[in-house]
Parts: C-alpha cells; structure tokens; sequence
C-alpha cells in the first residue's frame, strides 16, 4: 500500500513510468477493437459467453506477481481534456487529487493483491473517455436464475458477477449453465461524482414525491453505504446501488480488480470454488488497509479523485441546440433526466450549496424491455436509475449495455414508465428529432 506522499511523488511522474511498463497481458486478452466514431480504441470486446462446468482442478498457487499490460486508453486518459479537479479546490485538496489521480491510474499487480479473478488492472482501464474518469465501451458481465418469477443471484456459484481475467487459466470464470439470465453493462462516467455525492438525501427523496405525468414514477433507492453502514440514498451505479463514492470505490476494488477492503474483506472465489480460492490468494485480506497511523487507504484515494474531479461543462448554445431543448421539455425528457438540481452542505466549499446539472432525477425507474433482467437491491429486474447526461458528448455508445450506437436509437428504445415519452418522440418531424440530438450532444 502507497502513503499520501508517495502517491503525490506518483503524481507527478506516473504518466512516463506506466507507459514504460513492458508485459505479456494476462488470460485472455486480445487486440483491441476497431476505432469507433473518431474515438480512441478501448478494451478488447469480450468473447461469447462461456457456458461450462466449474474451473478444473486447483493448481499450485502463482508466487510471484504477473507483469500488468497498460490499461487500455491511459494514453487517451493521461492526455484528456476533462480528468481536471474543480478550480476553486484548496492546495490541500488539490494535493488530495493529485494523489488521488495517481491511484487511479496506478496499475495494480498479484502482489499488491489483484485478482485471483478481476476484470482490469486499474481504475483507468475503464474510465478513460475524455480523460481518467470518463466512461468506455468496456462491458461487465451479470448473470443469474429466474425460476417462477424469483430471481437468484446464484453467489453459490460466483455471481452475480463474471470476472473475465484471472491470474491464471485455471481461474478463469464462466457463466454457469445454471443461469438463464445474463445480461452486461458498459462503464458509467465520473465526471461530476462529488458533486452528485453532495446532493441531500432529502432532495433525491422530495422528487420521488413529486406528481408526474404520463404514468411515470420514480422511486428512491435505499442503500446501506458499507462506509459509514447508515441508510441512505442510492445514486451511483446503473441500479443506484451505492450512495457514497468510497463504498463505490470499495465495491470496483473487490470486484472489478479483486482486492479486499476493511469495507470488503472476504475475496470473491472462481465461479464460487473456495477450495479454489484457497490455493490462488496468496495475500493476506484485506488487501487495501490502512497503513499506521493512516486516515485513508488506497481506494479512499481513488474516492479523492472521483470526488475532486470536475464535472464535464456544456457547450455554449446554438439555434439548434436551444430549439433542441425546448423538444426536450415539450415530449417529456425533463420528467426524468432533471436538468439541475442543487447539493447541501459539504466540507468541499467547491461542492457545498452547488447547481448540479446533471439531467437526472437519481430515481429507479421501471423501463420495462429496456430493464437488464438483474435484481440488485433494491433495484427489480425492470428498474434502472435515470442515467446523468451531463457529458453525454463524450461517449461512444449508449443505454446501459451500450445496445444503441446512436442517441437517436438509444431514444427509440425507452420502455416502461419512459413510453408515452419515447411515442411523443418518435412522432416528432424530423427537424425537431435532429434538434433534439443536437442538444444532447451540446450537454
């Protein structure tokens, strides 16, 4: 584990060292994929599904540490345009983004605790697009068993999760035969997040509250933050599943790079094999803990950036773009994708009593076909949280399993309490559905 001082050394030579990082990928890996819209190329796609019988026998565990590739699009990262920290930070939280933008971009090693089963390396590998935070085209894997209407995340058997890396071959995942739900997510952006972890409770929940038209709902998801283990507000994640962006971070570390926590201490074990796991982790859990003395740990760092790290501003307007606004208005769009709303008190003065425009209501709404068919308390399987568009511009593909390669098509396939909005679109000339895209691309 880093100390604050040397995380803020790694700040400012992180860029040259983890482009000289020389290593064979770990299993699988692949070339990565065709540029697309301009944008730079992201991680390799996944390979179909597997559908097989659990990992073979246990082997011999991996002594020492398997040499990390650069995570894909750090170059992009590194050189972004947006991964800025608010203007009006103190030097002290400046220094706190610093160190923690070099934990996001750190590469993290066997030793240090990755694995036995990950899906990337570092932060970075999945948050690059318009710089380290932005959202990818890297897609996560879900699955689970729906029998009579009951859904089973089927932990027995590693999910609800498929991590598709391993340290080795033999600890590779799959996706059981059990499931016969699967469904997969692209990464979300961070551009913003303090600002969004500075909205009240109280807010999100007063706008459940509120009447609306055309059937639409909304409801408030209530989450226990393993940080502080208080209820609270749901407001990250596609289900809304974490209210705070430490039990966020915290959440990305265990199952996204396979290190454990103080909030998360017990490793994920391969397709839920613990007699597996036990001859893979070579670290002692949890991997991430607080130093001597320490306030914070490596993805309480991370957390720093995220929350330091400013939100993506609008473009300025145009005819087109204003004429696309009031379309947005007029069939509906604003009932749920709220364009502001404002956070509370903060100990951050860039983040305290702040306009957030961040088009969305925070809410789970029901969107009926569009749903991914998961249950993730306390979200349905039908239930998604209404996505933020503030940034929308700078990403490359959309909807949660990024189905929809234009905001046209990604429109189109609204369901649920989003219908009678989506019908209204779909009816419009053309010249307003044009308008209306031209603004979102302003946002």
């Amino acid at each position: 584990m880093k100390t604050a001082a040397s995380l803020l050394t790694l700040a400012l030579v992180v860029p040259s060292a983890l482009l000289a990082v020389a290593a064979a990928p770990l299993a699988p890996a692949g070339p990565p994929p065709p540029p697309m819209g301009g944008l730079p190329p992201g991680p390799a796609p996944l390979p179909p599904l597997p559908l097989g019988p659990k990992p073979p026998a246990p082997v011999p565990v991996v002594s020492k540490p398997v040499p990390q590739p650069p995570p894909p699009g750090l170059a992009v990262a590194k050189g972004g345009k947006f991964g800025l920290p608010f203007s009006t930070l103190t030097d002290s939280q400046k220094a706190d983004f610093a160190a923690g933008k070099a934990e996001f971009l750190n590469i993290e090693t066997v030793e240090g605790g990755l694995g036995p089963i990950f899906n990337d390396v570092s932060c970075v590998a999945c948050h690059f697009e318009g710089g380290a935070g932005g959202a990818s085209r890297t897609l996560v894997t879900r699955f689970g068993r729906l029998t009579n209407g009951v859904f089973d995340p089927l932990v027995e058997l590693g999910g609800p999760l498929l991590q598709r890396r391993a340290i080795a071959p033999a600890y590779l995942e799959v996706v059981p035969r059990e499931a016969n739900v699967v469904a997969r997510r692209i990464t979300t952006p961070l551009f913003g997040a303090g600002l969004v972890e500075a909205i009240a409770d109280s807010t999100i929940s007063a706008y459940a509250s509120v009447a609306k038209a055309d059937g639409i709902k909304g409801r408030v998801a209530l989450v226990i933050d393993p940080v502080s283990n208080a209820s609270r507000v749901g407001r990250f994640g596609w289900k809304a599943q974490h209210a705070s962006l430490d039990g966020f971070a915290a959440d990305a570390y265990l199952n996204e790079m396979g290190i454990t926590s103080r909030y998360f201490p017990n490793e994920n074990a391969p397709n839920g094999n613990k007699a597996l796991l036990a001859k893979a982790d070579g670290v002692l859990d949890p991997e991430d803990a607080l130093a001597a003395g320490a306030q914070k740990s490596d993805l309480n760092l991370a957390a720093d950036y995220m929350r330091l790290l400013a939100p993506v501003p609008k473009l300025a307007p145009t005819v087109s773009s204003t004429k696309g606004e009031a379309v947005f208005a007029q069939v509906g769009c604003a009932v749920c994708h709220v364009p502001s709303m404002k956070t509370g008190s903060s100990p951050v003065a860039a983040l305290a009593n702040q306009p957030v425009n961040l088009y969305s209501d925070l809410l789970l709404h029901d969107m009926g076909r569009l749903g991914d068919g998961i249950v993730q308390s306390p979200a349905t399987a039908n239930e998604m949280r209404t996505a933020p568009l503030w940034g929308l511009r700078l990403r490359s593909l959309y909807l949660h399993d990024g189905r929809a390669s234009t905001l046209d098509l990604a429109i189109l396939a609204h369901d649920g309490e989003a219908k009678a909005v989506r019908d209204r679109y779909a009816k419009l000339p053309l010249a307003s559905r044009q308008a209306l895209v031209v603004f979102l691309n302003s946002l």
